[in-house]
């Protein structure tokens, strides 16, 4: 498996999905950055770069406990991109974990979740 040369796993570190996303690439010998995003923040550029590959409906987690504790007010400024741009700078912890980003300003890959059969089939076209 060639590993491309920048990967970073964007997530928070007690999330179960992250432990195992983490522990598979560390088990692969790929290696990654990790950014705590619930420590270190999120800019606007960095969610930006993420939805030129994928969307808000991806990129936000509706079923988790941040998002059923949101009022219906800010749960409604979601259906347009600068409102839903605006809630999860706000609340990091509303993005669906963990985010795989694989590239710089110009992504070869961005995604969401993990799976080792996602993961497998990612690394192995690289």
């Amino acid at each position: 498996m060639k590993a491309p040369a920048s990967i970073t796993l964007f997530g928070i570190p007690n999330c179960d999905t992250v432990k195992k996303a983490r522990t598979w690439l560390e088990q692969q010998a790929i290696p990654f950055d990790f950014h705590n995003f619930k420590k270190e923040g999120l800019s606007a550029e960095q969610v930006e770069l993420w939805l030129k590959k994928i969307d808000f409906d991806t990129l936000i987690n509706r079923k988790g406990t941040s998002w059923r504790a949101l009022s219906e007010e800010q749960k409604n400024q979601a259906a347009s991109k600068a409102g839903a741009l605006a809630l999860v700078l706000e609340n990091p912890s509303l993005i669906k974990r963990p985010v795989l980003q694989i590239g710089d300003n110009t992504l070869d890959y961005v995604g969401v979740g993990f799976s080792d059969q996602l993961y497998s089939s990612i690394f192995q076209e690289k």
